[in-house]
């Protein structure tokens, strides 16, 4: 019998030492499950890369045995690359009715709707794949309609808690289902993977309605516009600026494609009552300042993002004036701190006020904190814990936290990365041969993958610059129909200097007659145009120590 008929492998492809491309794989025998196909925004130095989604291959290699992708909600880390998986492994998805909501108009996009099969699940029902059995858990998040599942597999329970903290009293929707996850735990649960991202912050996480007050008193005492940029994603921060437009008799302006699109989701599945004061943007300019406040998506500084736009007066149809006020109600994301900087300057040159976290308590996250993470394990009683999403110091805190606190037995705690095969047995889990998995670039202009080499080109020819010379020979003879063109780009100290162009062309010119005229020819373009960029390779090296990107150009007439 093969081994993978009587173990359970835990495969995770992404969000395990890094923040972002949260996707977690499932086998047992001839079955494979898929949680969350997320993907991450580029990083500084990614030149011409907007995002990046996990590697697939090892799904592609075994698609015959994929059965199903199960998100647990909806941000973009979680399920932005889902296009990307369903390109290349075509199953069912399944997820809350929200989720897909959010899903639908990402495949459309991609032309992938029509072809794909989703299956909306609410909270509290199961649903059965191949050999898994999937029930989903209500949660409470920073976003709506999310859920932890408990996949019960014929050697066990595993429960996947998504992203997660204990909100008793959300602004939208149901708390997050407590007996549920205590009666999972007392059937008895093998293997737990819990959210590790906020347990270097003690205490409990506070409901999302704690921003409440300090909203208000922005509304109390604003005179001019309100404006209010926060994630799309945020539907209880989206409700709480509605009902507080409501109570101060606003009118409410939603600028932004991402911030009119989740709001036309959450309030026709159910999640958002905008009270009939939701109106056009276009209808901005008909409003006295007073009279409305404006829900901008683009918290983050983005350049073409609607926040950004207003700021810099290039938005079409809204705007901002002295007196106004600026509200950012979201985290500043690591990496976008210059972005937002420049934001709020741009904000300050039309004299309006900006009022961001650190000012007042606008903004609370919605990951669990320490006592989060506690009231989860002790909930659900795991034999084996697993801490996932977040760097591995965030990893390696959930460890040292469970073991600490808990009292968990180090070898009950695994700290795995993204590519670690954990296998259990139903007794014992240990970690198996790892898989090699690569991140993928996406340059979402066109949505195609790009290849590493395509990357490390391009970084090259930003940090070196390009080298193009040029020849061309006759055909007949081999012999030079004239002296070389040499062109440079960002190349150091060499860009518009003659005398250092000329030091290239006597190079490339001695290349040329080193070679007998005859080989010009009958070896081949390629060979001739080797041989060329090898000579300049070589000399720039040795004079400089600096890597153009060499192009060599063989014309023949």
């Amino acid at each position: 019998m093969n081994a993978h008929d009587t173990t359970l492998e835990i495969i995770p492809l992404g969000g395990l030492g890094e923040f972002g491309m949260n996707c977690m794989v499932l086998r047992y025998g001839a079955d494979i499950i898929v949680i969350d196909a997320g993907l991450m925004f580029s990083e500084v130095g990614h030149f011409g890369v907007d995002s990046m989604t996990p590697d697939f291959t090892f799904l592609e290699r075994h698609r015959e045995q994929v059965r199903a992708v199960l998100l647990t909600h909806s941000h973009e880390d979680h399920i932005g690359s889902l296009p990307f998986l369903l390109k290349k492994v075509n199953v069912p998805v399944y997820g809350t009715p929200y989720t897909l909501s959010i899903v639908e108009p990402r495949l459309e996009e991609h032309h992938l709707l029509a072809t794909t099969q989703l299956h909306p699940v609410r909270a509290g029902e199961t649903v059965e794949v191949g050999a898994f059995s999937v029930e989903y858990i209500r949660v409470s998040h920073s976003t709506v309609d999310c859920c932890a599942l408990a996949i019960t597999t014929p050697i066990g329970t595993v429960v996947h808690s998504g992203d997660f903290k204990f909100d008793a009293t959300p602004v939208c929707g149901d708390a997050i289902d407590v007996e549920r996850l205590r009666a999972v735990g007392r059937r008895g649960v093998l293997a737990l993977l819990s959210d590790s991202t906020n347990i270097e912050r003690p205490g409990q996480m506070p409901s999302e309605r704690v921003v409440i007050p300090a909203l208000e008193e922005i509304f109390d005492r604003a005179t001019g516009r309100i404006f209010v940029s926060c994630f799309a994603s945020s539907i209880h921060r989206i409700q709480i600026v509605f009902d507080l437009a409501r109570q101060f008799g606003r009118q409410v302006v939603a600028v932004g494609r991402a911030m009119e699109r989740n709001i036309e989701i959450a309030e026709r599945t159910g999640f958002l009552d905008t009270a009939d004061l939701l109106v056009s943007a276009k209808d901005f300019k008909h409003y006295e300042p007073g009279e409305t406040v404006v829900l901008a998506s683009g918290c983050q500084g983005e350049p073409m993002g609607a926040m950004w736009r207003i700021a810099d007066r290039s938005h079409r149809q809204a705007w901002m004036e002295a007196g106004d006020t600026v509200v950012l109600s979201a985290r500043q994301i690591p990496g976008n701190e210059k972005a937002i900087s420049r934001l709020i300057n741009r904000c300050y040159r039309n004299e309006v006020q900006v009022i961001d976290a650190t000012q007042a308590r606008i903004h609370v996250s919605g990951h669990g904190a320490q006592e989060d993470l506690r009231l989860m394990l002790e909930a659900v009683r795991p034999k084996y814990f697993i801490p996932i999403h977040g760097e591995y110091r965030q990893l390696y805190r959930h460890k040292l936290f469970a073991c600490q606190t808990l009292g968990y037995s180090p070898d009950r705690v695994l700290l795995v990365e993204s590519g670690d095969v954990v296998v259990l047995d139903g007794e014992t889990a240990r970690l198996g041969d790892k898989i090699t998995i690569n991140r993928v670039y996406i340059d979402d202009t066109c949505s195609l993958e790009l290849d590493e080499t395509l990357l490390r080109d391009r970084k090259r020819l930003a940090y070196e610059g390009v080298v193009i010379a040029g020849v061309a020979v006759e055909e007949s003879s081999g012999m030079l129909l004239g002296p070389p063109e040499i062109t440079t780009r960002g190349y150091l100290g060499v860009d518009g200097d003659e005398e250092e162009i000329a030091e290239l062309r006597d190079v490339v010119l001695a290349a040329v007659e080193a070679l007998p005229p005859a080989e010009r020819i009958n070896g081949g373009k390629e060979h001739f145009q080797e041989h060329l960029r090898l000579a300049l390779k070589r000399h720039i090296m040795r004079v400089t120590g600096q890597k153009p990107t060499i192009v060599p150009l063989v014309v023949v007439v």
